[in-house]
């Protein structure tokens, strides 16, 4: 499967921005996916994931409350609401789907539990 984030983009803090992950090659619905996010010198971190059959979401703790994850199987997309947006979320932002298509309802949170990934879209949070 391929990926496409989109939606990026520079906002003022508070702001909100919306990204997306299309999918091509197979359907989006067998597998659980994930946002994660890299700044500059930093790793790779966890920003949500979201099962396959959508039912189930997980949050990195700092972002409870103001992303939210969803996805249309029917539309092969995935999408992140970011609302109340910080300097400190700037980074690049990527999607990804899970290596194995598992159960579903998991939602993994890891770096390795992912086997596809898209090419990233950058968000930069103004103060």
């Amino acid at each position: 499967v391929q990926l496409q984030a989109s939606g990026g983009g520079l906002v003022q803090a508070g702001g909100s921005l919306r990204l997306s992950c299309a999918a091509s090659g197979r359907t989006l619905s067998i597998y659980a996916i994930g946002w994660f996010r890299q700044a500059p010198g930093k790793e790779r971190d966890f920003v949500a994931s979201i099962s396959r059959n959508g039912v189930v979401t997980d949050y990195a703790d700092s972002v409870k409350g103001r992303f939210t994850i969803s996805r249309d199987n029917a539309k092969n997309t995935v999408n992140l609401e970011m609302n109340s947006l910080k300097p400190e979320n700037t980074a690049v932002y990527y999607c990804a789907a899970a290596r194995y298509s598992g159960s579903y309802y998991d939602t993994p949170s890891t770096t390795q539990e992912y086997g596809y990934w898209g090419q990233g879209t950058q968000v930069t949070v103004s103060s």
